[in-house]
């Protein structure tokens, strides 16, 4: 459902080869997808509190991916709304809140 997209990816790899580890790419990538889980479970609208508890956080592509989503099935509905059911975003939000601190910590690795 969120992600996050790099532009000019080839000119970070080349920079990160040269200056950085990826072992502390990975670490960023962690903590910034801890960071967004915590976010969306804190913006996530509470009934029964399902679908706060329902937003996992999974690494993919040997630690360098984070994906953070509900496992709920209303999930979408919630985030996005219906003809019927405003929306309650809960999920953009956090990504763009942590989107922000991501790009930092990516840009101190390669200063």
């Amino acid at each position: 459902m969120g992600g996050i997209k790099v532009v000019g990816l080839e000119k970070l790899q080349k920079k990160l080869k040269q200056n950085v580890q990826m072992e502390d790419v990975k670490k960023v990538v962690r903590h910034n997808g801890a960071e967004m889980q915590a976010k969306a479970q804190q913006k996530a609208p509470v009934d029964t509190g399902y679908l706060k508890r329902s937003i996992g956080l999974e690494f993919t592509d040997g630690g360098m991916s984070a994906e953070v989503e509900p496992k709920a099935d209303y999930g979408a509905y919630v985030e996005l709304g219906t003809r019927k059911m405003e929306a309650q975003p809960y999920l953009k939000p956090a990504f763009e809140e942590q989107s922000k601190e991501f790009r930092k910590d990516m840009q101190k690795l390669v200063e």
